[in-house]
């Protein structure tokens, strides 16, 4: 005797309970899922080894047993419609976001949904939300079913912030690859299995992957879908290539690979290294816009249009019209003048540091390391007397290697972030400093013990006070880790009321996320950290201003460090940032004119900005000129520095890259999707799946219901957990969620407010629990939902019969990839009176439910009105049936029309599986007058 096959969507009865088929690994086993239960609560069973055999099933319709109220009925809908999570429209993803996507971040899903294997470049700006562009591509490949693993490839320090992002926006579990973790990955696998094939979704650390013997480990099991963030880390420059290039051009010789880049760092005009990025993506952009006849550069310019894209933090504000994607930023600067012992101590270290220049002699590696050595410690006397005392200690201990030295002077970061915040040790070979050095030293120790003296603090404190008074939360980034944790001290003295801690490169990247997210629960709070924070941790969640206490030499640096809380999630209406400087001293002075006022003038002129050019010896050069011209150096001095055409040649490159800025935006413009292409497809998914008007409406009814009502407070609400049935406040806290908190339904809420979105775990547990608990009440915590319901209304005219129904779907993609899938989809049918023609459907019959009753019936009465709409149930089947199989033909026409296009997409064909679940019975009758 033949087993009967069953086919996802298909309903089973096995070891005494209703079963809904999923897609299964093998013909001999079943996927399923309980009939009342999520896919977490999925299992896989052999039906050859059960011993009661696995039949089919039927879904049992409501009866009279089971009455509830209107908003029992609204409780049920909402409650399964916000439950479903294999959703049947063309944004599969959209069931698992734990984030409201604004329009434009759909603009890169699009892009990859009409290709055949998704290759991007996404190069948009700091802050606009590239890793939920990333995101919602990948969450949409997994719920196709194109990939079951996965790896995002990134800088070390921002492994965890991916892992908690993909975990808390997106539903996935992902695995932290780094130096540090990767032996206990490995512990137990067989010596034959990579742990990039026992763990399917992984966040490799590029400076553990850039190993050979691990790159051809990566390479051999490399998933077939790959992140690469920070990707022009990968890239090297015109003087080479990478280990991580040699790898990338590895991963992207695979065909099949699914493969997204991201980088928000501009090129500056460096267009062999921009190249090699779009060549990985796409062999039609390996040679540049400019390379080859007509026919190439007008293919070029058709490819870069399909995988391309870069938006501008304008191009969203003014042609997405999203003004309220982000807070307005408003900058100020705020100088001060060093007097008294200050200024003095400052004339002597620079003094100093001239007549140690001058000796340097004509050895071209003692006049380097003289610059850089000077230039590092006058940085360090500005920042701070504690980075200065620090420094002229190490100077003293001994000599320092030039690779020490030039991070420290040019806040170099190779493509990634350099935790270069130690003050560096720049001693010469001339032993007469010692004298000298002892006695900066002395000075700077009593410098040190005043520091509420200190005009650098006595600015910073006048800036705080009337903000912090108007509830705004600054981060405050310092260049060295003294100045950081002198300041930190001195700041709790003066403000003992706010909570206040220091984030630097002495703690591990994992101790750094701890020590910020303590701050959370204090309401007043202050964050002083140097730039080991300016990437990897965001921070707009927490902050909503940034003070540069210390200028960075770097002027993407100042960028980054206003990216972390100038970004998309923000949720002040406005962002400042403050950026300090001595007005009389030498070192500011040199690097806001030679440095900073010039990227800020490039940017006002092309639009983007741009990091400093590479040369470091005409950067050199530059600065030391603009020293002494502060100064009012001695010719003789001047003379003993010889710039030659050093000052002249970076003037010059500046030039140069304000020019090749203004040419690449051309060169690389591209028409991504425009705005009228995409919003109407943001606005179906937000309808299917519930926006923030019906997840509020849910939450509100669904508490008050469960006898933990929302308190209402000024501009937000308290959810109080504690007052939740067992089942519901058990699983919250599974999902960390436990006592008071202060939640939005606004997708902009105030800063230390929590949206609560359709995903957001407080909506996800109710509704689920809500469901299950109507079709399953003898598991239900308390009194279960009923599933049938009578009322008067005036929204109706006669009898109406309406039925919330469940429809599932297969959905057969075909094209490169044949894959079957499950769908789901709640919706509602009204019947007027005893006809058997759909009078209202979906939309237009679930509103009913939020037609006021105007009057109850008795209960008896009631009985014979749902047993009546029972027994007609059959006649309306062929209805039923004629709108499922309508539906399922405009999803087909929805996935369709987003697939279609360049390189031949998969098709999609959804087909409704009968007959479909009747979820709720309700008859609504007309109020007699």
């Amino acid at each position: 005797m033949n087993a009967i096959v069953f086919s996802p969507g298909d309903m089973v009865r096995a070891r005494g309970r209703e079963w809904i088929v999923l897609p299964s690994p093998s013909e001999e086993l079943l996927n399923v899922r309980p009939l009342s239960g999520t896919d977490d609560d999925a299992q896989l069973i052999a039906p050859a080894l059960e011993t009661s055999p696995v039949s089919a099933a039927s879904f049992a319709a409501p009866t009279s047993d089971r009455l509830d109220t209107q908003d029992g009925a609204r409780l049920l809908a909402d409650a399964l419609r916000l439950s479903l999570r294999r959703g049947a429209g063309p944004f599969r993803s959209a069931a698992h976001l734990g984030v409201e996507p604004r329009a434009y971040q759909l603009v890169p899903l699009m892009m990859a949904l009409k290709q055949s294997v998704a290759r991007l470049l996404i190069a948009d700006d700091v802050g606009i939300g590239k890793t939920i562009e990333a995101g919602m591509i990948l969450r949409e490949w997994l719920d196709r079913g194109i990939v079951d693993r996965f790896a995002v490839l990134c800088p070390p320090h921002l492994v965890d912030q991916w892992v908690s992002e993909l975990g808390e926006k997106f539903d996935i579990d992902a695995v932290a690859v780094t130096a540090a973790r990767a032996r206990g990955l490995e512990r137990g696998l067989p010596t034959s299995q990579s742990l990039f094939e026992a763990y399917p979704f992984t966040v490799v650390s590029l400076d553990y992957i850039k190993a050979d013997s691990r790159r051809d480990d990566f390479a051999r099991a490399c998933p077939p879908f790959v992140i690469v963030d920070e990707a022009h880390a990968c890239v090297g420059n015109e003087r080479g290539k990478h280990q991580r290039y040699d790898l990338l051009e590895r991963l992207a010789a695979e065909g099949e690979r699914h493969l997204l880049l991201l980088t928000a760092t501009p090129h500056s005009g460096d267009t062999v290294a921009y190249d090699r990025l779009l060549g990985l993506v796409h062999k039609d952009l390996q040679g540049g816009p400019d390379a080859g006849d007509s026919n190439a550069r007008e293919r070029y310019a058709r490819r870069l249009a399909q995988h391309f894209v870069q938006r501008r933090r304008p191009d969203i504000q003014d042609g997405w019209d999203e003004q309220r994607a982000f807070a307005k930023h408003e900058a100020k600067e705020a100088p001060f003048t060093l007097t008294g012992d200050f200024a003095a101590f400052q004339d002597a270290v620079l003094d100093y540091c001239l007549s140690v220049t001058e000796r340097a002699g004509s050895d071209q590696r003692h006049r380097r390391l003289a610059f850089w050595g000077t230039l590092a410690l006058m940085r360090c006397v500005g920042s701070s007397p504690a980075a200065a005392l620090s420094a002229l200690r190490n100077r003293l201990g001994g000599m320092a290697e030039e690779e020490a030295i030039e991070p420290v002077v040019f806040d170099a970061e190779d493509g990634v972030l350099n935790d270069s915040d130690v003050e560096p040790a720049t001693a010469s070979e001339h032993g007469e400093e010692g004298a000298a050095l002892r006695g900066l030293i002395d000075l700077a120790q009593t410098l040190c013990s005043r520091r509420d003296d200190d005009p650098k603090v006595r600015q910073l404190v006048a800036e705080l006070r009337p903000l912090l008074k108007d509830g705004v939360k600054p981060v405050i980034f310092c260049r060295f880790i003294a100045t950081a944790e002198a300041l930190g001290e001195t700041l709790r003295t003066i403000f003992p009321k706010h909570q206040i801690a220091v984030v630097t490169g002495t703690l591990a990247p994992d101790e750094r996320r701890v020590r910020v997210d303590a701050l959370e629960p204090h309401e007043n709070r202050i964050l002083v950290a140097t730039d080991c924070l300016s990437e990897g941790i965001n921070l707009q969640s927490l902050f909503d201003a940034v003070v540069h206490y210390d200028l960075s030499w770097n002027p993407t640096r100042h960028q980054q460090r206003e990216g972390r809380v100038d970004r998309f999630g923000q949720r002040a209406k406005v962002v400042r940032s403050i950026m300090m400087y001595g007005d009389n001293s030498p070192i500011d002075g040199a690097v806001l004119n030679v440095i900073l006022r010039k990227a800020e003038a490039i940017e006002k002129a092309t639009g983007v900005s741009v990091p400093m050019p590479e040369d470091q010896e005409s950067v050199t050069s530059a600065l030391m000129q603009a020293v002494l011209l502060h100064r009012g150096g001695s010719a003789r001095s001047q003379m003993a520095f010889d710039f030659g055409p050093g000052a002249e040649l970076f003037e010059r490159q500046w030039r140069d890259t304000a020019e090749g800025a203004k040419a690449s935006r051309a060169r690389y413009a591209q028409g991504a999707l425009k705005p009228d292409e995409v919003l109407p497809e943001w606005r179906k998914m937000r309808a299917l799946n519930g926006g923030p008007q019906e997840v509020s409406r849910f939450t509100e009814r669904a508490l008050k219901r469960v006898q933990a009502p929302l308190e209402a407070s000024k501009g937000h609400s308290l959810l109080h957990t504690d007052f939740l049935p067992d089942i519901m406040r058990e699983r919250l806290q599974q999902r960390g969620l436990k006592g008071t908190r202060r939640i939005s339904f606004e997708d902009d809420p105030l800063p230390g407010i929590t949206y609560v979105g359709r995903v957001h775990p407080i909506v996800a547990v109710l509704a689920e629990t809500l469901a299950e608990g109507a079709l399953d009440p003898a598991g239900a915590d308390g009194k279960a939902l009923g599933r049938a319901g009578v009322w008067r209304t005036r929204a109706v005219t006669q009898m109406t019969t309406l039925l919330v129904l469940r429809l599932r779907y297969k959905l057969v993609t075909s094209g490169r990839l044949n894959r079957l899938l499950l769908a789901e989809e709640a919706t509602g049918l009204a019947f007027s009176g005893l006809g058997q023609d759909v009078a209202l459907n979906a939309e237009g019959a679930l509103s009913l439910l939020e037609a006021e009753a105007s009057s109850n019936m008795d209960e008896s009465a009631r009985i014979r009105q749902i047993e009546a709409a029972h027994e007609r149930l059959s006649a309306y089947r062929p209805a039923i049936e004629a709108f499922a199989h309508q539906r399922g033909e405009a999803l087909s026409h929805d996935h369709l029309r987003l697939t279609e296009a360049a390189g031949g997409g998969a098709t999609v064909k959804v087909t409704p599986v009968l007959p479909a679940d009747i979820i709720g019975l309700y008859v609504l009758l007309p109020e007699v007058n």
